[in-house]
């Protein structure tokens, strides 16, 4: 009985390995079939999500204009309308936050499809490091390059090929101005600067501010600074020094700059605190709506802020003036400060769809985006625009008549010495540095910058 117990559980043992054997085999049978099978014969709605599966676009920009912004989003809701399969995925910052991010992110492999920056230093700094697509293929194709001015185009152009598309308005710096407290005042523009101190002495004498400045982000400032430089130096002053072609940062150009402004900065011609005012917020311009301050340096992209925020200071009160000469100065009075084309868009070299990137950015400056922008007051840098806006006609105007435009010195220098001409600039306004102290600060930066 023993002997028969123990027989059968060997065959029941023996059965039972069989089974598990059997088992694992169609495991292994059916596994194997799944994984050399297709995707769809897997699982059909994951087949049909990868085929539906949508290019995607990040892209950056610094337009809070609300205004602006929506053009912008009629522009990507025109392009995803025609281009079913893309997604184009928009992030707005605040100026200086913006130059920040965009300089960390060329230091990552976290950058955005598409992004938005100005010419001259920074952006040949960013194409040096490899971060920039070139599209000068893309430019080429149709002749699309013909659509921008020259001097746009120009500013795109590195060693010969090209880097970016001309976006967002020709923008000129100019004195604006309250014509209502001018004309009760009887104050006439000024066409020099001894005749500027007039009336910035007159508008004092009634306890009215005569220039309104936010400093804390610097570049405000610089703007009355390189006016000052080129209408007493010429536009060849900045250029030999920063280009290193015979010129200094100490030339007595700067150093008369840096005297005229401490002595602004002496007379009481700005408001208190002005290095510690956020433009970015408008703290300067509420001084000039309130009728506290009767003047601000500012660029000609001030006019699209201003019919923005207040229509009615905008119809009745702007006005604004060409920063006149300096008697005795090298440079000529029709020469602007500015930009011909304020902004311009780049595809990055990491952008994994490249031809889209540059389709969609078509789209925010072909007629209909330049008809939108114009109704914002803004100059698209476009050949052939015009417009019956007397505002936008007279940057033109000043624009036509420019012998030179000397691009903004802290989107022209490279990005190290933007930093050190703001922080010196701001330290003139200050009176925490002379001018001998700041030109000789900001000539060492140079020296030290091409010898490394």
């Amino acid at each position: 009985l023993v002997e028969e117990m123990i027989e059968m559980q060997k065959k029941l043992l023996k059965g039972t390995i069989f089974i598990l054997i059997l088992t694992l085999v169609l495991s292994v049978s059916l596994f194997g079939c799944q994984k050399s099978g297709s995707i769809e014969e897997a699982d059909p709605k994951q087949a049909e999500a990868k085929k539906t599966q949508k290019k995607e676009i990040i892209f950056w920009h610094s337009d809070t204009n609300k205004d602006l912004q929506l053009v912008v989003q009629d522009s990507a809701d025109r392009f995803m309308a025609e281009n079913p399969d893309v997604e184009v995925k928009m992030q707005a910052f605040q100026n200086d936050p913006y130059k920040t991010k965009l300089k960390v992110s060329m230091g990552s492999s976290n950058m955005p499809d598409i992004f938005q920056t100005w010419a001259g230093g920074p952006l040949y700094e960013y194409v040096k490091a490899g971060k920039v697509a070139d599209i000068t293929d893309l430019m080429n194709k149709d002749n699309y390059k013909d659509r921008f001015l020259d001097a746009a185009m120009s500013m795109m152009d590195i060693e010969g090929q090209y880097w970016g598309v001309p976006e967002d308005n020709v923008s000129v710096a100019v004195v604006f101005y309250n014509k209502e407290i001018f004309s009760e005042l009887n104050i006439e523009v000024p066409e020099t600067y001894t005749e500027l101190l007039e009336v910035a002495e007159t508008l004092k004498s009634n306890d009215i501010i005569p220039f309104a400045l936010a400093n804390k982000t610097q570049w405000t400032g610089s703007l009355t600074y390189m006016y000052l430089a080129d209408r007493i130096g010429g536009p060849d002053t900045f250029k030999d020094a920063a280009n290193r072609t015979g010129g200094t940062f100490e030339d007595p150009a700067y150093i008369k700059t840096g005297e005229k402004i401490q002595e602004m900065v002496e007379k009481g011609y700005f408001n208190e605190g002005f290095n510690g005012l956020d433009y970015d917020t408008g703290q300067s311009r509420a001084l000039l709506y309130s009728g506290k301050a009767a003047m601000e340096v500012m660029g000609t992209w001030y006019l699209s802020t201003i019919k923005r925020e207040n229509p009615d200071f905008f119809e009745n009160n702007l006005g604004y003036f060409l920063f006149p000469e300096v008697e005795g100065g090298k440079g000529d009075p029709n020469n602007v400060i500015g930009s011909i084309g304020n902004m311009f868009y780049h595809v990055s070299e990491e952008c994994e769809n490249k031809d889209e990137a540059f389709r969609f950015i078509q789209f925010l400056i072909d007629d209909i985006a330049v008809e939108k922008r114009a109704e914002l007051g803004l100059i698209p840098p476009i050949k052939g625009f015009t417009t019956e806006d007397p505002y936008l006609q007279g940057v033109l105007d000043i624009v036509a008549e420019a012998k030179s435009v000397q691009q903004w010195y802290d989107q022209y220098l490279p990005p190290e010495l933007a930093e050190v001409h703001k922080e010196t600039s701001q330290a003139i306004f200050g009176l925490v540095m002379t001018p001998e102290e700041a030109a000789k600060a900001m000539e060492d930066a140079v020296k030290e910058y091409y010898e490394e």
